[in-house]
């Protein structure tokens, strides 16, 4: 039985939070140039002209669909045919979102242009200040991601490891957010029972329903004010938000 289920409600209520855990894409970092540049660059040689806030809007279905399908199966594992399946249907609900229905065959020409667009990964503004304020507390904090890559030297590219102290990834637990072991493996590494840690992630399939199936309080980032049917959880659109959460 899970500690979480074993301690007591007085005990729940007045234990501190000791341990912070990020999602990292669309958490702790995006993609620069972002996501709307490329997917309007992308489709202008189809004669498409979304906008930016179509895209944004798209990229809600889209990372939705992601999260659930890699819950099944993680694309990263699939056969070949069967990623480039996933990503024309990916392309074709953010465009989708954006108002413009195509097919999947030409979502996965839009979606090649996309993936040979130059692009590099950059840490939102708020992430520096809200880590220094958990570290400077003395939280042990984390990121758990489902990406099959070296974690820590994805981290330490984006100058974040000096306030981490530990990830864990897809490619080290051998699963995948939603399911408990990512959850349980961070919590070995931070050393605390469950209802001592908080999660915070942008997927309220992935990052909330798991954090939440092993106990850890979750925290749903909402940095595109898109996910306001979530009310059975603290949302936040910024990370600037997230200390007095722990406080509380």
């Amino acid at each position: 039985m899970l500690e979480w289920a074993t301690a007591s409600y007085h005990e729940r209520r007045t234990v501190m939070i000791k341990a912070v855990f990020f999602d990292l894409y669309n958490t702790l970092c995006r993609f620069y140039p972002q996501r709307e540049q490329i997917q309007i660059a992308a489709a202008r040689p189809f004669g498409f002209h979304p906008s930016p806030d179509g895209i944004v809007k798209g990229y809600n279905a889209a990372d939705k669909y992601m999260t659930e399908q890699n819950a099944i199966r993680h694309v990263q594992k699939r056969p070949e045919e069967e990623r480039a399946a996933f990503f024309a249907e990916y392309e074709r609900l953010i465009l989708k979102g954006a108002g413009i229905d195509v097919t999947t065959d030409v979502a996965a020409q839009i979606w090649r242009k996309v993936r040979e667009a130059p692009s590099e990964l950059a840490l939102y503004d708020d992430v520096i200040p809200t880590l220094e304020v958990l570290d400077v507390r003395g939280l042990k904090l984390g990121v758990i991601s489902n990406i099959y890559r070296d974690l820590q030297q994805l981290c330490d590219d984006l100058g974040i490891s000096q306030y981490l102290d530990f990830v864990v990834s897809s490619l080290t637990a051998g699963v995948e957010k939603p399911h408990p072991p990512i959850f349980l493996a961070a919590l070995a590494k931070a050393g605390v029972k469950p209802h001592e840690a908080m999660h915070v992630g942008d997927q309220y399939a992935g990052d909330i329903v798991g954090a939440r199936g092993v106990g850890i309080k979750p925290v749903l980032l909402d940095r595109d004010h898109l996910l306001l049917e979530h009310t059975d959880v603290d949302r936040i659109v910024s990370l600037s938000e997230l200390p007095r959460l722990t406080e509380e």
